[in-house]
């Protein structure tokens, strides 16, 4: 969850570099961030608080060093407090560690150290790492060879950068959590993720678990866990580092959402042959999965469950489980392809699932947005979505492609009747997209509402997971209550809680037996006084009930879903704005979830 970085070889622009690669990294954690640079000593400066309240604590201090690292905090353990800030040094000093991710041995750590006579200042389970470093060196290790020892005993999930006094070299390992390297002509960085440094180099090198690298003045190596060198490709990263910049609009969120034809055109270039009627995967070989799982969190959860509505139609049996609950829960079922729906490729949850299958004997596959990327690189296939970086943490145009690839690995995989109809739709979408865009009065309806109680979204079929996104988004920026159902679930429950103060966001594609059911849970509804929000493409009379309509192109059902979803992203992000949110960084979220 936490934000990364080291640099080698900027001289003089080395804490810079530092600070500007960690305001690309805010997105994954903004309680506190802070900078160690070694030199014959350490210079350390952290703050609780955001990147901003950083540079203006550096405004008052001089450090000095060419070797450095950041780091940027989403809190676990302790809360955020400058003490509590990365990076932590040992008992001496001399030693400063940055750590994204959970040691889960940090307790019988801590005790065995404190019993030894260690002094700790926080309640972080990072600390142990400094202080366990301080014992190796005082036994008479190198700074390498402490620093390897440390690892060795640290159980859990980790990334993590360590600097000592009067060593020239930053030294990072990982398990679990993400670490890439930036390979520059005369500099060498590390970061939780690309955008930290992509201002500099697009050259990247992607860490494996176990593996344990050396940025010095002389440039990069990478070891294996018994010291052996491992020779590693460098990428190239394919996108421009503008488009980790806003743009000129207010927030990445709606930058992104604006990106959403962009991102849909991206995922779908050179896999669809409209005159033909066909879907190119080929490059994931013949799948022909008999059953499908999918397992993903959160958002990519709700794509998820759109997903297994397609094999489910197309007649191949297929679930989505929430990623927490299926590694120690429900098996493979036959010859099952398992399905990991992930943005980043790092989420824990996901990745533990997509292990426990394997493990099980299932074939896996990673849909994901990061090439490169733990779930990508350790799935038998991976499926990328291509939506380009997305900085703001209530994911938008990454939910948008992996609806759009989800249909194209159904299509590529299973037989339905309707295929050239889907991939006309598919091909119109990024179009249909855009006047959403143009034409949506989201904006106006956001104003009505912002003070509402709570929000409600129903929808049936490919809508229930639109209905449950929209609540997300809406939770996720405004704070506010809000809920998604399946639209017959109203009356068993839930509509003790409408009120004329709930409004209640309907979306209704089509005129078949879902819009017609549909439109009779909105009667519901409208007769407890409650305002509804018809998202609709006019097919159906459901305007006739809707006190307002977001109007949708008319197309297919799978493709209406991109479109409803796009209105309410926008009802979403207009309501925080007018509520005054942060809507780039909510409160006590972060973009890439990589602890259990």
């Amino acid at each position: 969850m936490c934000g990364i970085i080291g640099c080698v070889g900027r001289g003089d622009e080395t804490l810079d570099t530092l600070v500007h690669g960690l305001s690309k990294l805010e997105y994954r954690g903004y309680d506190s961030a802070g900078v160690a640079l070694a030199n014959n000593h350490l210079d350390l400066c952290k703050h609780s608080g955001k990147i901003a309240d950083l540079r203006e604590a550096l405004s008052d201090r001089t450090l000095s060093g060419s070797v450095g690292i950041g780091h940027t905090r989403w809190s676990t353990h302790g809360p955020p407090t400058d003490e509590n800030a990365h990076p932590h040094q040992d008992c001496t000093g001399d030693v400063a560690v940055v750590h994204n991710g959970i040691i889960e041995n940090y307790q019988s750590l801590r005790d065995e150290l404190v019993s030894a006579g260690h002094t700790f200042t926080s309640d972080t389970d990072t600390e142990v790492v400094p202080h366990l470093i301080e014992d190796a060196l005082e036994a008479g290790a190198d700074p390498e060879d402490a620093v390897r020892e440390t690892v060795d005993r640290l159980e859990g999930s980790y990334a993590v950068a360590v600097v000592v006094a009067g060593c020239d070299s930053v030294f990072a390992a990982r398990n679990d959590s993400p670490l890439v390297l930036g390979i520059d002509d005369d500099a060498t960085y590390l970061a939780s993720d690309v955008p930290a440094f992509r201002d500099f180099t697009d050259k990247v090198v992607y860490l494996a678990d176990g593996e344990f690298a050396r940025l010095n003045g002389a440039g990069w190596t990478v070891t294996d866990t018994d010291g052996n060198v491992v020779e590693k490709d460098i990428d190239t990263v394919q996108w421009d580092p503008e488009e980790t910049g806003k743009s000129g609009y207010d927030h990445f969120m709606l930058k992104e959402i604006h990106e959403q034809p962009r991102a849909l055109r991206q995922c779908l270039r050179g896999r669809v042959d409209e005159l033909a009627g066909t879907v190119d995967i080929g490059d994931l070989g013949d799948l022909s999965p008999t059953g499908v799982q999918f397992v993903a969190c959160g958002t990519s959860y709700h794509a998820a469950l759109h997903g297994a509505q397609l094999f489910r139609e197309a007649g191949v049996p297929a679930q989505a489980f929430l990623a927490s609950e299926y590694a120690t829960g429900t098996p493979p079922i036959g010859d099952a392809l398992v399905v990991g729906v992930t943005q980043s490729g790092e989420t824990a949850d996901t990745l533990s699932a997509l292990r426990a299958a394997r493990r099980r004997g299932a074939r896996t596959l990673a849909v994901t947005n990061v090439v490169g990327s733990t779930a990508a690189r350790e799935c038998d296939h991976a499926l990328y979505i291509r939506a380009g970086p997305e900085i703001g943490v209530a994911a938008t145009k990454t939910f948008a492609s992996q609806l759009a690839a989800l249909n194209l690995l159904a299509l590529g995989t299973s037989t339905t009747g309707d295929a050239r109809q889907v991939i006309s739709a598919l091909r119109d979408l990024p179009g249909h997209v855009q006047e959403v865009l143009d034409e949506s009065a989201a904006r106006e309806v956001a104003g009505l509402y912002q003070d509402a109680n709570a929000y409600f979204f129903i929808g049936r079929g490919y809508q229930e997971p639109v209905a449950l996104e929209g609540a997300l988004k809406m939770k996720e920026i405004t704070y506010k209550h809000a809920e998604g159902f399946a639209a017959g679930e109203l009356k068993h429950g839930p509509l003790a809680l409408v009120t004329e103060n709930t409004p209640v966001f309907a979306i209704v594609t089509g005129d078949d037996e879902r819009a017609r059911k549909t439109i009779g849970n909105v009667k519901e509804v409208e007769a407890r006084d409650a305002p509804v929000v018809a998202i609709t493409d006019g097919q159906s009379d459901v305007e006739r009930y809707a006190d307002h309509v977001l109007q949708i192109p008319k197309t297919h059902p799978r493709a209406a879903a991109v479109l409803a979803n796009t209105h309410l992203q926008l009802v979403s992000y207009h309501t925080a704005a007018l509520l005054g949110r942060n809507i780039d960084k909510p409160r006590n979220l972060a973009k890439s979830v990589t602890v259990e």
